[in-house]
């Protein structure tokens, strides 16, 4: 049976790519940017504000909110409850502004929940790397790559913290360059330990070894010059977040399969159970709806999807 779940490899590279499809879709102009009510409603408001006593823009410039950046999320939601107001009741009532669905804030934070499951992942590397400097001795040729692994988790839930509580240009970018290294490190790490390119015999290993650290490196600053000093592009970003992780689960599925079938252990199963349990997290993102309440989405759930093969990996 287990065998069975892990020759559906044709099946996780099917649901990566509508995945990608998907959000680059949404990676178009929005529908709420163009209602020419949302366009004259924030002129308008822009204009009031310069003379208005805003005690929630006080409230909220402790996440470096700007002007514009607050009168259009306000709009956004009362545009948002006019439209689900309506009778009779539109077809699609609530619509994306910016590329984004519209939420309630609180305290100032822009996506409440995506933010609080991204503290959850962030506190399971923590425990990890606590687990790791516990358990694993310190002359262990592979535990080097599990501290980075977790430091690099930690880095990148981080910046993913910081985002969703306020989305600006810098927060996004440093967020997109963490997960970016986040899933590239991922790549670089599985073949080291499929492989065991960590040992030092025979010396091809070392040499491999030196060469694929090489061209990982060159990857990432690639990757980051061409997004910073070339375009900001949305679809390569994706594009390219995507092919790195079908990659690296297609190796950890094989391994997985090779290991059960010879050691007949279930734990041998543990790395393709987990890759298939991310493929079906990050399926969320296919179910894009409205957010709930106006705080939960799709996106926040694929955060939350993701807690849980993070602990069990730790395993």
């Amino acid at each position: 049976m287990i065998i069975r779940q892990f020759h559906g490899w044709n099946a996780s590279l099917v649901i990566y790519l509508f995945v990608l499809l998907r959000l680059v879709a949404f990676a178009k102009a929005s529908q709420g940017d163009r209602l020419p009510e949302f366009r004259r409603c924030i002129s308008v408001m822009l204009k009031d504000s310069s003379q208005s006593d805003d005690r929630d823009a006080q409230s909220d410039d402790r996440f470096a909110w700007r002007r514009t950046a607050r009168m259009e999320t306000l709009q956004s939601q009362i545009i948002t409850d006019q439209r689900v107001a309506r009778d009779p009741p539109m077809l699609n009532p609530v619509i994306q502004f910016h590329g984004k669905w519209p939420f309630h804030r609180i305290v100032g934070i822009q996506e409440p929940f995506s933010v609080v499951f991204s503290l959850l992942n962030f506190l399971a590397h923590r425990h990890g790397l606590a687990k790791i400097y516990d358990c694993i001795p310190a002359g262990y040729s592979l535990r080097k790559y599990y501290v980075l692994f977790s430091y690099i988790g930690l880095t990148s839930w981080f910046f993913s913290i910081i985002f969703h509580t306020r989305d600006f240009n810098l927060t996004e970018r440093l967020d997109y360059f963490a997960a970016g290294a986040s899933v590239l490190y991922g790549l670089y790490y599985t073949p080291i330990r499929i492989f065991r390119l960590d040992q030092k015999e025979p010396p091809i290993k070392q040499t491999l070894l030196r060469l694929w650290s090489v061209t990982c490196v060159l990857l990432y600053v690639v990757h980051v010059t061409y997004l910073t000093c070339w375009s900001w592009d949305y679809t390569y970003n994706m594009a390219a977040n995507v092919t790195v992780g079908v990659v690296q689960n297609i190796l950890w599925s094989w391994f997985s399969v090779r290991r059960y079938q010879k050691l007949k252990q279930p734990w041998a199963a543990w790395p393709g159970l987990i890759v298939a349990w991310v493929v079906v997290a990050m399926s969320m993102e296919l179910l894009d709806f409205p957010p709930i309440k106006g705080m939960v989405d799709a996106h926040s759930l694929w955060h939350l999807g993701t807690v849980g093969p993070t602990i069990w990996w730790y395993k």
